[in-house]
């Protein structure tokens, strides 16, 4: 009796219209928490183990706010549908660069200050990377050959991001609770609990995602850079507003752009060695690959000007956001 209810229950979930509503609805609320779960656990953990204040910035933080997308991505890849991982990059680093860092320079009291050397060298590396797949989709696809160029971009950033000790001097410390071994392994057990959280959110929006493109006969492309790509990007932004209304701007900058630099190299080099990609130029691709571009470069003027974003230059990336979104509705 109760497997007779398990399967109607889940044959309406996936096959009804209201069904896959409350599927791609329920499975970003549990990518938002999970991830914001993960986020904390990881924090925590940093803490426990005393690693510096650098690492938790530019390579924790990014990797925790990267976790969603990669799941996500991963797992359309395995499905053969690596479109829809492309197009959530390409979402997700839009409303990186536009919408998380404008919503953060305008939350900061003063705007978004980034005087750190490694925040502006970092800037220069995100644009060329945020870049990078336009470029090696100029031949209409990206082949296992451009997965590994895009993950030798990344080890090579890494290799850069690593290599001064003096950035790490500084041990993080923006936790006040007693460290203790309990401590320690409840965050452990958080951490693998938010991971299998992720897991199960991303085959919910995978499959939900798949379901509204083909019931309305929408481009899966689309849906992926509109929905799923800002999705994914809600627990970053979640984190980078807390940590602007903290005055730590250094750690907002460090996890946009760490997130950017990961879901365009570690993330998109995967799921290409997975499943190569035939980015055929249709509307969708074509809107997002222009305003990728535009983004990256008024990113870059924004952060370079001044060593921060103020309140208008915020303005101005929030109307290139809502020009990019309304762009794709209307060539659809």
């Amino acid at each position: 009796m109760i497997s007779c209810f398990f399967a109607i229950a889940v044959s309406f979930l996936f096959h009804t219209l209201l069904g896959n509503i409350i599927v791609l609805i329920g499975s970003f609320a549990i990518l938002f928490f999970s991830s914001n779960f993960l986020v904390s656990a990881l924090t925590k953990i940093s803490k426990f183990l005393g690693w510096k204040e650098f690492v938790v910035s530019f390579f924790i933080m990014a990797v925790a706010t990267t976790i969603p997308n990669f799941f996500v991505d991963i797992t359309a890849a395995l499905k053969g549908i690596p479109k829809l991982a492309l197009s959530d990059v390409v979402g997700t680093n839009i409303a990186d660069l536009t919408l998380i860092v404008a919503l953060s320079a305008l939350v900061s009291v003063k705007g978004l200050s980034v005087p750190s050397r490694t925040v502006q060298g970092s800037s220069i590396f995100t644009i060329g990377v945020a870049i990078l797949p336009l470029l090696l989709m100029l031949d209409g696809n990206l082949s296992r050959l451009d997965g590994i160029i895009l993950l030798s971009a990344f080890a090579a950033y890494m290799f850069w991001l690593f290599i001064k000790e003096d950035r790490f001097k500084k041990t993080y410390d923006g936790i006040s609770e007693k460290m203790t071994l309990k401590f320690f392994f409840k965050n452990l057990f958080l951490f693998i609990f938010s991971i299998s959280l992720l897991l199960l959110s991303s085959q919910g929006i995978v499959s939900s995602t798949v379901y509204f493109s083909e019931s309305f006969h929408l481009p899966l492309a689309l849906i992926g850079i509109l929905i799923v790509g800002l999705g994914t990007a809600l627990p970053e932004s979640s984190f980078t507003l807390q940590a602007a209304r903290k005055g730590q701007d250094w750690m907002v900058a460090g996890d946009v752009m760490g997130s950017v630099i990961m879901t365009t190299t570690l993330v998109l080099g995967v799921v290409v060695l997975i499943s190569p990609i035939a980015t055929a130029d249709i509307a969708p691709f074509a809107v997002g690959r222009l305003f990728l571009a535009i983004s990256a470069v008024f990113f870059l003027f924004c952060i370079r000007t001044g060593h921060k974003i103020t309140k208008s230059e915020a303005f101005l990336l929030l109307l290139i956001y809502f020009a990019f979104v309304a762009v794709e509705i209307i060539t659809i």
